[in-house]
């Protein structure tokens, strides 16, 4: 039941009339648990909550379904804007993003030409930005980008995905550029040709990612709810006396808030990818579709 489910909230996210449809009516039966609003305002009064409660934030403007060069240009501006907008509200938080809604889909160079566009605002503000992995379609020419920033900027980092069976091959190659990846576990339905099918075995490769990328002397941030991963980090972090500069705990907004302080009281760093947009019904889905728990919350609020 629980496969089945996750497959039809996983072929939701990706469906055109659906996404439209929840447009239409907005951030309604339960979205706005995972989603900080609709505009920028909304996004950076929960960033400076978030801040108050000692979490630090990556902000991502979402975007899918990107078909024109001026849809492109227009997500483009809200990444600058939304970069505006955390420097001049003096809150500590940075930028993630997806390629796709940058016009990857249409042409390379047009997302090189955003994605530029971006990163020299960034610079100008001291700030970073994240590059979000996408479908496996999508994770070669990623990796191909972010090689090619690299040469340029040193403000941009990378997501790296445990259920891949070509990720630890990936991380070795990525070393040599220092990378500073964000390890996650994988929300995209994948063929078992290119990704571990089993739960199981998805989480034994993210414990050998987690201590690889660790080893290496690479910055790491670690993106999970799963209490076992993070106290497996923390044994990592401890047998080999690796400085907490090096690494940092992310979680999703409105997920395990409890783990969150515990770890900011224990004084490791936690970062909170916190989402906002009226293009919120595909991310919303994957969360749906990540956790059964999160599934009954909403229907919670439609029975009320």
């Amino acid at each position: 039941m629980e496969l089945i489910m996750r497959n039809m909230f996983q072929s939701l996210g990706k469906n055109t009339s659906a996404n439209k449809l929840a447009k239409k009516y907005g951030l309604r039966f339960g979205a706005s648990r995972f989603v900080a609003g609709e505009s920028i305002k909304s996004a950076i009064e929960a960033v400076k909550r978030l801040n108050s409660e000692g979490k630090v934030v990556t902000l991502d403007h979402l975007g899918e379904f990107v078909y024109t060069e001026e849809e492109a240009l227009e997500s483009a501006a809200m990444c600058i804007q939304t970069l505006d907008a955390i420097s001049e509200a003096g809150v500590n938080s940075n930028l993630s993003l997806k390629m796709t809604s940058l016009g990857l889909d249409i042409s390379r160079e047009l997302c090189m030409k955003n994605m530029r566009k971006i990163l020299d605002r960034a610079k100008l503000h001291n700030n970073f930005v994240r590059i979000d992995m996408e479908d496996y379609e999508h994770c070669q020419i990623s990796i191909d980008i972010y090689k090619e920033l690299r040469k340029e900027y040193d403000n941009v980092g990378l997501v790296i995905q445990a259920y891949l069976f070509r990720t630890q091959q990936d991380i070795a190659h990525l070393n040599k550029l220092n990378a500073n990846l964000r390890l996650v576990k994988g929300a995209y339905k994948e063929s078992p040709s290119v990704a571990f099918p089993e739960k199981k075995d998805v989480d034994e490769n993210y414990k050998k990612i987690i201590r690889q990328h660790l080893l290496n002397g690479n910055y790491t941030a670690v993106a999970t709810h799963d209490e076992t991963m993070i106290e497996y980090t923390k044994s990592v972090v401890s047998e080999h006396q690796i400085p907490k500069e090096q690494f940092e705990f992310q979680m999703l907004y409105g997920i395990c808030e409890e783990i969150q302080a515990r770890l900011v009281k224990e004084g490791l760093k936690v970062r909170v990818y916190v989402p906002y947009g009226v293009d919120w019904f595909g991310y919303f889905m994957r969360r749906l579709a990540e956790r059964p728990a999160n599934v009954w919350f909403v229907l919670k609020n439609l029975l009320k």
